[in-house]
C-alpha cells in the first residue's frame, strides 16, 4: 500500500514542475483530483510545531506574523532503520540537505524568490521531501496561517487573500483537512474549525487536532473535545503536546520530545484512558493510513480523468496546429505544407469529396441551357427584321438566286447574342470557384493559426482564378466567333432548292420579298442557329472546364509558390505571425499533456492497478 502515497507524491511533484498546481485554469488540473492532506490553522495555533513533531525535525521558519507565505507540500518517505536522514527540494532536485537548519533557510529564501522580500503571499507551492527512518509515508500541505489583521508591509487584502488560498485547497472534495486548534482558546473561535465547517459541514473530511493541551488553565481539561462531545467530527480528535518555546530555544531533541509527549498523556489522569490515540506519532500513522485508503478509492476516477483529459488535450493541440519553425527552411516547409493542405481541400470540393463542386455542373446542365433558350431568336428573325437585313444586303442590286449576304447577316446577328450566355457561364463558374476557395480556407485549420498567411493565400488564389476567368472568357467567346466566322455549308446544301430559287420562276424577282419567302428564310436561319446553339451547349462547358476548373486544380497557387521561393526567412516569418496567446496556449497544453501522459504511465505501473 505504501506505493500509493509514493505514486501521488510523484504526480504532485510533476504537477508543480509543469505548472499544474491547483491555480485557476481553463482545464481541470490533475492536482485538484489528487487526494491530499491540507493543514489548516490560525496563526500561533501550533500548526508548525505539529508538522515538526510528525517529522521529528526542526525545519520550518519561525517568527512573528505570517511566516508561511506559500503552500509547503511536505512529502515524507520512510527509510529503513539506521539510514541517514536528508531532505530534497523540488526546485533543487539534485541537492541533498542533511542540515535541517539549512532546510529552514532555503524555505525562507525560496519564498522570497517568489514573493520578493515583501510579506505578501503566493499560491505557488514549495516542494520538500524528507527521507527518514523516523517518519511514516505521508504527504501534507502546510498552508499560511489564518489571520484577522494585516501587519505592516502587507496589503489590506492579506486576510482575505490567505482565507481564499486556504479555501481553494480545502473545498476540493479530494482534500483531507487537518484542522489545528489550540486547547487554551475557546473552540468556538477557532479559525480552523470555522473554515472547515464551511467547506465540510458534516465533518466527513476533517480531522481535528488539539494543541497546547498542557497550557490549559489549571482545573480545566480538553476531554470533552477529545472525546467528541464539544464538537463532533466523523473521525476521533487527536491531542498533541508540542515542545515549549523554552524547549525550542534549548534545541531539545524531537525524539525526546515525542517521549515526553507520551509520558504527559499516560501520566495525566484526565487523559490516561485516551493515551493510545493521542500524540504526534499516532497522528502521523492515522493520517498515513487514511490517505492510503482515500487514494485507493480515488484511483479509478483518476484514471478516467487522465484518459479523458489526454484525449481533450490532444484534440485541442491538433486544432491549434504545429509550432512555428525557427529556420528559414523550416518556415518555408511549413508554409508549403499549409498551402498543400488548403489545395487538397479545394480539390476535394471540386471532386465531390466535399460539397460545392456539383454547383459547376448545375451551371452547364441548367443555367447555360436556360440562358440559351431565353435568347429571342424569334424576335431577331421577325418578318420585318428579315426583310430589312435581306434588302440591305442586296444593296442596289437585288439577289438573283439566293440572298447569301442576307443569310450571313441574319446568322451573324443571331449568333453574336450567344456571347451573353457564354460569358455568364464563365462568370458563374468563377463565382463558384471563389466561393470554394473561401470555404477551403475556412476549413484549413492551419490557416486559422496564421492570419497573414490566410490573407496571402486567399489573395493569391483569387488572383489566379481571375487570370483563369479572363483566359476562359477569351477562349469561350472565340468558340462563338468561330461559328460566326464560318458557316456550315452542308446545312444549306441540304435545303430544298426550289425554296432558294424563289418558287415559281414565272414570278417577278421582287415577288421573292413576299411574306412566304421571307418566312422560309427566317425558318432556315433559325434551324441553323439552333444547330449551332446545340453544339455550343456542349463545347462551352468543355472550354470553361479546361480553362478554369482544370487549371484551378492544377495550378491555383503556382504563382504564389514562385514568389514564395524568393522570400527570405524574415519575410516568411511575417506570414507565420501566429497570435502570441495561441503560442502560449500550445506550450501550456503541451506541458500539461506531458504531465498527464506521465501520470497515466505512473498509475498503470502500480501492481494492483494491473
Amino acid at each position: 500500500m505504501e506505493n500509493l502515497i509514493q505514486l501521488v507524491n510523484r504526480l504532485q511533484r510533476a504537477c508543480t514542475a509543469l505548472g499544474d498546481h491547483g491555480e485557476e485554469s481553463a482545464l481541470p488540473t490533475l492536482w485538484d483530483a489528487l487526494p491530499s492532506i491540507a493543514v489548516v490553522g490560525g496563526q500561533s495555533s501550533g500548526k508548525s510545531s505539529v508538522l515538526e513533531s510528525i517529522v521529528g525535525k526542526d525545519f520550518l521558519p519561525r517568527g512573528s506574523g505570517i511566516v508561511t507565505r506559500r503552500p509547503l507540500v511536505l512529502q515524507l518517505h520512510r527509510l529503513e532503520q539506521g539510514s541517514r536522514e536528508y531532505a530534497e527540494f523540488g526546485h533543487l532536485p539534485r541537492k541533498k540537505f542533511t542540515d535541517f537548519a539549512a532546510v529552514r533557510k532555503e524555505i525562507a529564501d525560496e519564498t522570497d524568490r517568489e514573493t520578493g522580500r515583501s510579506k505578501q503571499i503566493s499560491s505557488v507551492p514549495i516542494y520538500l521531501s524528507i527521507y527518514s527512518p523516523n517518519v511514516v509515508n505521508l504527504t501534507l500541505i502546510d498552508l499560511p496561517g489564518l489571520t484577522k489583521v494585516a501587519v505592516e508591509g502587507q496589503s489590506d487584502s492579506i486576510v482575505a487573500d490567505i482565507e481564499n488560498m486556504v479555501r481553494a485547497y480545502i473545498e476540493k472534495p479530494n482534500c483531507i483537512i487537518l484542522a489545528v486548534s489550540p486547547a487554551n482558546q475557546d473552540l468556538a473561535t477557532s479559525d480552523a474549525i470555522k473554515i472547515s465547517r464551511e467547506v465540510d459541514p458534516k465533518g466527513e473530511r476533517t480531522f481535528g487536532v488539539l494543541t497546547k493541551i498542557d497550557l490549559m488553565d489549571k482545573g480545566t481539561d480538553a476531554v470533552d473535545i477529545l472525546e467528541g462531545r464539544a464538537y463532533k467530527l466523523q473521525f476521533p480528535w487527536i491531542g498533541v503536546v508540542n515542545r515549549s518555546q523554552a524547549d525550542i530555544n534549548k534545541n531539545v531533541d524531537m525524539i525526546a520530545a515525542r517521549r515526553r509527549e507520551k509520558e504527559y498523556f499516560s501520566s495525566t489522569p484526565e487523559y490516561r484512558h485516551l493515551t493510545n490515540r493521542m500524540g504526534s506519532e499516532h497522528l502521523g500513522k492515522v493520517m498515513s493510513k487514511h490517505l492510503e485508503a482515500v487514494i485507493k478509492s480515488r484511483i479509478p476516477g483518476l484514471q478516467s480523468l487522465i484518459n479523458k483529459t489526454i484525449i481533450d488535450l490532444e484534440s485541442e493541440l491538433s486544432r491549434l496546429g504545429k509550432p512555428i519553425a525557427t529556420d528559414a527552411g523550416g518556415k518555408l516547409y511549413m508554409v508549403m505544407e499549409v498551402c498543400r493542405t488548403f489545395d487538397g481541400i479545394f480539390k476535394e470540393h471540386l471532386d465531390g469529396v466535399r460539397p460545392g463542386g456539383d454547383k459547376i455542373y448545375n451551371v452547364f446542365d441548367n443555367q447555360l441551357p436556360a440562358a440559351l433558350k431565353r435568347l429571342q431568336f424569334d424576335k431577331q428573325l421577325s418578318m420585318d427584321n428579315v426583310r430589312k437585313l435581306i434588302t440591305e444586303a442586296d444593296g442596289y442590286q437585288p439577289h438573283l438566286i439566293a440572298p447569301e449576304q442576307g443569310y450571313r447577316r441574319l446568322i451573324e446577328s443571331s449568333l453574336i447574342s450567344i456571347k451573353g450566355p457564354a460569358e455568364a457561364a464563365v462568370d458563374a463558374v468563377h463565382a463558384i470557384l471563389k466561393d470554394l476557395v473561401h470555404k477551403s480556407i475556412s476549413e484549413t485549420s492551419e490557416l486559422k493559426q496564421y492570419p497573414s498567411l490566410r490573407v496571402e493565400v486567399n489573395g493569391a488564389a483569387i488572383e489566379s482564378l481571375e487570370r483563369m476567368r479572363d483566359e476562359s472568357k477569351k477562349a469561350t467567346l472565340q468558340l462563338v466567333e468561330m461559328e460566326c466566322s464560318y458557316l456550315t455549308v452542308d446545312f444549306f446544301r441540304k435545303l430544298p432548292q426550289d425554296i432558294e430559287k424563289g418558287g415559281n420562276p414565272t414570278h417577278s424577282i421582287f415577288d421573292r420579298y413576299n411574306d412566304s419567302y421571307l418566312r422560309r428564310i427566317g425558318s432556315n436561319v433559325l434551324s441553323y442557329v439552333n444547330m449551332v446553339c446545340a453544339s455550343l451547349r456542349n463545347s462551352i462547358p468543355k472550354s470553361v472546364v479546361y480553362c478554369q476548373v482544370r487549371e484551378a486544380k492544377r495550378s491555383l497557387l503556382d504563382h504564389f509558390f514562385t514568389d514564395l521561393g524568393k522570400k527570405e526567412g524574415r519575410q516568411l516569418g511575417t506570414l507565420l505571425d501566429e497570435d502570441p496567446a495561441i503560442m502560449q496556449r500550445r506550450l501550456s497544453l503541451a506541458k500539461r499533456l506531458e504531465l498527464y501522459r506521465a501520470a497515466q504511465s505512473e498509475i498503470d505501473s502500480v501492481a494492483w492497478a494491473k
